[in-house]
């Protein structure tokens, strides 16, 4: 294929540059106004504790993101708590999967379809989001990424050596390739074991490239022994499920996106002409792109876990089907513009980066996550007074003092019975709702923590109706701000209303 750029260059210019240009997305706007959501303020609070507090808390909660805190932890150990600590590992594992879905294409489709795959990764709008996030899912997107490099690895060499392809003959010195691959797909599962959808999603690889017997047999031991390793964690996973009871039931509304997403992936299939029986970006992308997203529509029709989230690594799958197409079009214009051919790629990056100039800009606003624990800790520095009580409705949304304690200096958590901490739990346990009652009789101000109303939830639990009921029956508002999907109400005790009274 013929490039301007030296053959000796494009070696490492066709990791380097995808790498590089992922890192600068993900540094853009990374702190996103020195904002934290819920989700993150999760990671925050536990990558505090220390190891053996977060394995006690595992026992009782969030035993499936288990490695992701344990690894926070020691980040935060060594280089402090911060948005980018909290968020630097997730930049650094695109680009890896950047680098990788690069190689891949590279070696399957070119050298334009490796670099347009490499760059097309970053500006996926899912991908953006999750670039910034301090969640495991970034890096379970790398390891598919390096799970996949390795099986393609593997596949072409079998193909290289004269009919190994149908005897899977694939030689001595395999085997530790074999044994990165099921290490990396056991490391990913352990990170989100939904991501061991990667496996059929390769299986389907084999079957279209007509993989030799022996190659089926490597890849289904090895397989076999990642899936070993995850076994226990899903199983004791299983038990803390109610954990994601809140997520709803499939319905179709919420297949438009993967439907949306396979149909891209379709057309630039097609641009690639795959053949049955061939390696190519169109076989080894095209499933990796459908299985895990079809996979997870089926489990969630038995039990509701559809979240895109949860199947972040199959828009590597998208990425290099991209790159395939962005290859075949160099290679269709090239006869009519020789010279030109050359900056298909690069312009049709420049094109997609200012048509997502909004999504872009929109996924490092704040504005962009549900809600933010910092700028509601602000206003309750601002707006508490030494002794006032503080409420939490519902519970979890204690992740605000938990992250920023400094901002409730002073306040008495009345409802709180032990901590996080000491009950091994996210946000603590709560005492009963006669004794909340009680606590809030006692005092004269209180600061409700709670969420904005346009995300706010009907909340059901016991406590939370008797927190409201004490704040209506016996105090009145006398400040409110909502700011970013949170909110924080001052009541004061109406007058005449004394700390004795009884309902």
């Amino acid at each position: 294929m013929h490039c301007h750029i030296p053959a000796a260059r494009r070696g490492p210019l066709i990791w380097l540059v995808p790498s590089l240009w992922t890192l600068a997305l993900g540094l853009w706007g990374l702190s996103r106004q020195d904002s934290v959501w819920r989700d993150e303020a999760a990671t925050w609070q536990v990558a505090g504790r220390s190891t053996g507090q977060i394995v006690e808390m595992l026992g009782n909660v969030d035993a499936v993101h288990g490695l992701y805190y344990l690894l926070m932890h020691g980040l935060f150990e060594v280089f402090g708590a911060g948005t980018t600590t909290l968020r630097l590992p997730s930049v650094l594992a695109v680009a890896a999967a950047a680098a990788c879905v690069a190689v891949i294409g590279r070696r399957l489709a070119g050298f334009w379809a490796g670099l347009g795959g490499g760059l097309a990764l970053a500006l996926l709008p899912a991908v953006q989001f999750y670039l910034q996030e301090g969640r495991p899912y970034a890096l379970v997107a790398a390891g598919a990424g390096l799970s996949t490099l390795l099986l393609v690895s593997l596949l072409s060499g079998v193909s290289e050596v004269s009919g190994a392809g149908r005897s899977g003959r694939t030689g001595r010195r395999a085997w530790p390739r074999w044994t990165a691959y099921a290490t990396t797909v056991l490391v990913c599962a352990l990170l989100n074991w939904l991501s061991l959808l990667v496996l059929p999603a390769h299986a389907a690889t084999l079957w279209w490239v007509r993989a030799g017997r022996g190659v089926w047999l490597r890849w289904a031991a090895y397989g076999a022994c990642a899936v070993a390793g995850a076994l226990p964690l899903v199983l004791f996973s299983r038990s803390q499920s109610d954990q994601v009871s809140w997520i709803p039931p499939l319905t179709w509304h919420m297949m438009i996106g993967p439907a949306l997403l396979l149909t891209v992936g379709g057309v630039c299939a097609l641009a690639d002409r795959p053949r049955a029986g061939r390696l190519s970006a169109t076989a080894v992308g095209l499933p990796l792109l459908a299985v895990p997203q079809l996979g997870l529509i089926g489990i969630s029709l038995v039990q509701p876990l559809f979240l895109d989230r949860y199947v972040l690594f199959s828009m590597v799958g998208l990425a290099l089907l991209i790159g395939a197409a962005l290859g075949a079009a160099v290679r269709a214009v090239r006869p009519l513009f020789p010279r030109g051919a050359g900056l298909l790629v690069p312009g049709a990056i420049g094109i997609s980066v200012l048509a997502l100039l909004p999504v872009e800009l929109g996924k490092r606003a704040p504005a962009s996550r549900v809600d933010d624990v910092m700028a509601v800790a602000g206003e309750v520095a601002r707006l508490g007074r030494p002794g006032d009580a503080v409420l939490f409705v519902p519970a979890a949304r204690r992740d605000t003092a938990l992250v920023s304690p400094q901002a409730f200096a002073g306040l008495a958590d009345v409802a709180l019975e032990r901590g996080p901490v000491a009950s091994a739990t996210l946000k603590g346990e709560e005492a009963d709702p006669a004794r909340i009652r009680e606590a809030l009789l006692g005092r004269s101000r209180v600061l409700l923590v709670t969420d904005a109303t346009k995300v706010a939830k009907p909340s059901g639990a016991a406590r939370d109706a008797a927190k409201t009921a004490v704040l209506k029956e016996r105090f009145t508002v006398v400040e409110d701000r909502q700011v970013r999907g949170r909110r924080v109400t001052v009541y004061e005790r109406r007058q005449g209303v004394s700390a004795k009274d009884t309902p």
